[in-house]
């Protein structure tokens, strides 16, 4: 049975969570007119948008140290770990886009070996989505829909929050869901039919207000003859090489790793990365296996809609929409895709095929 909490027991729900578990808490909390995900001890304002940057870093740090060098006098001989939390993780108010996008960083962190830095974070972890609802959500540029996810979608996530005005509609989808659940008692109370029905018309018209659609079949097909086609360089003349899109992207996981050395001490540290980047493949030799920027762009769109998908049977995009409105030159994946089954005549042949079966 669904729940209900009222918005002015938040913080009552936050005290008990810190209080009777230590729970480090993480919220979307607006500074200078960018929401990003920040540790929190008093509950923010939760009308927000969607999150700038994604809270995959919570989980993947943009920069994380691994682990420590030790060294006797001016010799490095060992390793040691670092001292790390175990206390449990809540995230309040991820957007389903960005929890689906777990599953697929789960799938590529768990792939042929297990992460353990990762792991450490993603099991202590208790994620509560957000419904994307009116007038806040959804964006112009979201097309979740397209890539599989809705509105309110609860993959990925332990709870599913549905704001209504003074309360919010909860509903728990795990083990991790029914603890908190637990641990909040009578802060909780039951829904009603009456609010059921409501809810059941915010995510219908959350749904409605998507407007912009990819039709994901044949772009599989396409790239599969296009890698050395003119279309790349049509779209990538105008791309900067800034990363935004990469580094704005919830399932984006490149990384490189660096030896730091400072005042005497020394740590291995890893770093998001970026595709984009002209020195990403660049070989100690000299030698750059894609020297130009298409070839850059042409491999963002390969590993979202090919790679990915042959490997883990993914799509590696949630059509969150951030690469679309953080990009500065206006390059839309929408339109790329799409104009790659335009530019290998994907689409006339479908058309053609439909036509035929009607």
């Amino acid at each position: 049975m669904a729940k209900l909490i009222s918005k002015d027991k938040l913080d009552d729900l936050l005290s008990r969570l810190k209080e009777q578990e230590k729970y480090e808490v993480f919220a979307p909390v607006e500074v200078d007119g960018v929401t990003l995900y920040q540790h929190i001890n008093k509950v923010p304002s939760l009308e927000f948008t969607n999150s700038n940057k994604p809270p995959k870093d919570l989980f993947f740090p943009q920069t994380e140290t691994m682990f420590q060098l030790e060294r006797d006098d001016k010799v490095f001989v060992g390793t040691k770990d670092i001292e790390t939390s175990s206390d449990p993780i809540l995230v309040l108010g991820m957007r389903p886009c960005d929890s689906r996008a777990m599953l697929i960083l789960d799938k590529l962190f768990y792939w042929d070996y297990v992460d353990p830095y990762y792991k450490d974070r993603r099991d202590r972890t208790t994620i509560i989505s957000f419904t994307c609802t009116l007038p806040n959500m959804p964006k112009e540029s979201c097309f979740c829909t397209s890539m599989g996810g809705a509105p309110d979608s609860n993959e990925g996530a332990d709870m599913l929050w549905t704001d209504m005005g003074d309360v919010y509609y909860v509903e728990s989808l795990t083990d991790k869901g029914n603890k908190l659940l637990e641990l909040g008692g009578n802060l909780f109370t039951d829904s009603d039919q009456a609010h059921d029905s409501k809810v059941a018309e915010i995510k219908v018209n959350a749904k409605k207000a998507i407007s912009r659609k990819l039709d994901t079949n044949g772009v599989k097909e396409a790239l599969e003859k296009s890698f050395e086609s003119d279309y790349w360089d049509e779209f990538a003349a105008r791309c900067l090489g800034c990363g935004i899109c990469t580094l704005l992207c919830p399932t984006c996981h490149c990384f490189d790793i660096y030896d730091v050395i400072s005042n005497g001490e020394g740590r291995r540290e890893r770093t998001w990365d970026s595709c984009q980047y002209s020195h990403y493949t660049a070989h100690a030799s000299g030698h750059n296996p894609r020297p130009e920027k298409k070839h850059r762009q042409r491999n963002r769109i390969y590993h979202k809609f090919l790679y990915m998908e042959n490997n883990l049977d993914i799509i590696g995009c949630v059509g969150c929409g951030r690469c679309i409105s953080g990009c500065p030159v206006n390059i839309d994946i929408i339109e790329v895709a799409e104009g790659i089954k335009e530019a290998e005549g994907i689409k006339e042949a479908e058309g053609i095929k439909e036509a035929k079966n009607d």
